[in-house]
């Protein structure tokens, strides 16, 4: 079909389209993916045996939708990647405030301008992306805002009393007809605005101002809660969740492998960041990790949640903390040190509620403990465990390393080393060398002074070496040496 040629209500008609609701719409289309085994929803990861199958049934259902999850989780993703299954083009009666069906009319406008035009109708196409609103629910929304109200002005300039229909002007839900219309955070809606709802998606009339409009508006629609809402800020009121045909769980990504493609795919780099700076793959793994320890953390509010976005915002914070260093130094390239995870503090800090004990610690140390934890969580994978007690017969595979450090009056590491200075120092470790070469004999040797680095921090978190931070860096001491040597 020749959209471009079709202007008037007679070519339409002669061309064979015929109406069909919005949810029948999403329904075959739904089909015909799945029948040619394509991927309903792209670029969303981590849902494709959980979420995804569910919200496939609502659609076959043609089912009004509630995603209930935390934040972070892909929902109003979810909702925006619907459109994708609405036929790429809509016929509408031109001039309609509400995307009027050509050939099933339900405003004054559309039913007075086919009887005045008749078959020379005028036409228009509204394409598939338009088919989109949004509106996050706020306590100050008005049921004028989504519904409508009466517009004094509309009655002035055309002289009309407040008796006639004409001078009311429609809301957000009546402009969406025949699209998918999202509110987010359903519960921070005023239960009187829920109250409104009802009849919309039920029996498809609407009240404006004493005005009882027999609109049979055709809407899919989608909202979005988080858990947290029905006890913090307020609830969906029972009668409005009974006309919500399916209520679809979200949750986190349940690896770190899913997490980090999310994360990979998200976060917005600079071109020259990515030829650059390198990132050695075990950085990957934990700031991934830092989100996941976060979400057990006794200092953080689990029921808030913690958003993907978290783990997003802190790679580009790492990114820009080593190119920040890189050209200062006046390296042409650089890689990802342990050092710059200090860099991705203002990322976690913003993205995290505290509880008492988070507040009485602060969240800056709350962020430092996050990043301590992830690399305790991730240490045993690449080393060996380190034993709080061992027997005498067993060898300590650290001993050399900390015996070098008891022989040092102290090791500094200085956050804007050159490479080759950085390189240089951790070389002067001579037992570390041999550590990573022992246990990650095929680590890249791009990666191989990240993991030196992560040795020395995990040492420190299992209380084998102490840290002191500097101005300029962060100095190592043997746990016990220092002291001794204090006293001497």
């Amino acid at each position: 079909m020749n959209y471009k040629e079709i202007n008037t209500l007679s070519q339409l008609k002669n061309s064979g389209w015929k109406s069909r609701s919005i949810k029948d719409e999403l329904r075959e289309h739904l089909i015909s993916k799945l029948e040619k085994e394509e991927p309903s929803f792209t670029g969303i990861h981590g849902y494709e045996h959980t979420v995804i199958p569910e919200l496939e049934r609502a659609i076959l259902s043609k089912h009004n939708i509630n995603l209930l999850g935390l934040r972070g989780q892909a929902k109003t993703r979810l909702a925006r990647q619907m459109v994708n299954l609405l036929d790429e083009w809509m016929p509408v009666i031109e001039g309609s405030e509400i995307n009027d069906d050509p050939l099933n009319p339900i405003s004054r406008y559309a039913t007075e301008l086919i009887e005045e035009k008749g078959a020379e109708t005028p036409i228009a196409w509204v394409h598939r992306s338009e088919r989109f609103a949004e509106k996050l629910a706020t306590p100050d929304v008005t049921v004028a805002d989504i519904i409508g109200d009466v517009d004094p002005i509309k009655a002035a300039n055309l002289k009309l009393s407040y008796a006639d229909d004409r001078v009311i002007h429609y809301g957000m839900i009546p402009r969406a007809n025949r699209s998918i219309f999202v509110i987010n955070e359903l519960p921070d809606l005023q239960a009187r605005i829920q109250v409104a709802l009802f009849n919309i998606l039920q029996e498809g009339d609407i009240q404006i101002r004493g005005f009882k409009l027999r609109l049979p508006l055709d809407m899919q629609f989608v909202f979005t809660a988080n858990p947290e809402d029905y006890t913090n800020r307020g609830s969906i009121v029972t009668p409005l969740k009974d006309r919500i045909g399916s209520q679809i769980l979200t949750h986190y990504p349940e690896t770190i492998e899913i997490a980090r493609t999310i994360t990979e795919q998200e976060a917005k780099l600079d071109e020259r960041q990515k030829e650059k700076v390198h990132v050695p793959n075990l950085v990957r793994d934990l700031l991934e990790e830092i989100s996941f320890v976060a979400r057990e953390s006794e200092f953080i509010d689990e029921k808030s949640g913690i958003s993907a976005r978290m783990s997003i915002t802190a790679f580009e914070n790492l990114m820009s903390t080593a190119e920040r260093r890189m050209l200062l130094n006046g390296d042409k390239k650089t890689s990802v040190r342990y050092s710059d995870l200090m860099g991705i503090i203002p990322a976690i800090t913003g993205k995290v509620e505290l509880v008492y004990e988070g507040e009485q610690e602060g969240a800056d140390e709350v962020a430092k403990i996050l990043i301590g934890d992830a690399t305790k969580s991730l240490f045993d994978d690449y080393f060996p465990k380190i034993e709080k007690l061992k027997k005498e017969e067993d060898k300590d595979p650290y001993e050399n390393v900390l015996a070098w450090f008891f022989e040092q009056s102290g090791f500094e590491l200085e956050d804007n080393l050159t490479d080759n200075e950085y390189k240089r120092m951790l070389d002067s470790i001579t037992p570390l060398v041999d550590l990573v070469a022992k246990y990650q004999p095929e680590i890249p040797e791009e990666d191989r002074y990240f993991l030196m680095e992560f040795v020395l921090f995990g040492l420190v978190e299992y209380k084998k070496l102490s840290k002191y931070k500097l101005t300029t860096g962060m100095r190592f001491n043997d746990l016990y040496g220092s002291y001794i040597s204090g006293l001497g």
